[in-house]
């Protein structure tokens, strides 16, 4: 079971990084994303023309971060994830697409290609637990 303090921190924040690699050749990326606790996945969208949307199309595996910007080290928090990238279909396209626009209806604007990162691993760390304190998943 997914700690609470991680689906909070997910649900507060909504700017992701993104990382790919292809051929041995690192990039990221940083997107505006929704967390799907049921399924425990992070929904964004970005062009599959990008860098990063032809990586995905490569190699789906992907690793990523959330962070909030603090200059005081005791409120250090952040998420480092790694997962599997696809584009949803279905009844999954349809439940991104739903919270995606939820919670950002400006992209209704948009043409929006959507991406859906499965989490395969989350590790938080908070330091407000105590310095460098972590919480694993799974």
């Amino acid at each position: 079971m997914i700690d609470k303090r991680i689906i909070r921190f997910f649900r507060k924040h909504h700017v992701l990084t993104i990382a790919t690699s292809h051929e041995n050749e690192p990039w990221c990326a940083s997107c505006f994303y929704v967390y799907l606790e049921e399924e425990n996945a992070l929904v964004f969208t970005s062009d599959q023309k990008t860098r990063h949307g032809q990586e995905f199309l490569k190699n789906p595996e992907v690793a990523g971060n959330i962070l909030l910007e603090t200059a005081v080290i005791g409120k250090i928090r952040g998420i480092q994830f790694r997962g599997r990238i696809s584009e949803p279909e279905g009844k999954m396209e349809a439940r991104a697409k739903s919270a995606y626009l939820k919670r950002f209806p400006v992209a209704m604007l948009m043409d929006t290609h959507l991406w859906v990162v499965m989490l395969t691993q989350i590790k938080m760390t908070d330091n407000r637990l105590g310095f460098g304190e972590k919480l694993m998943w799974p």
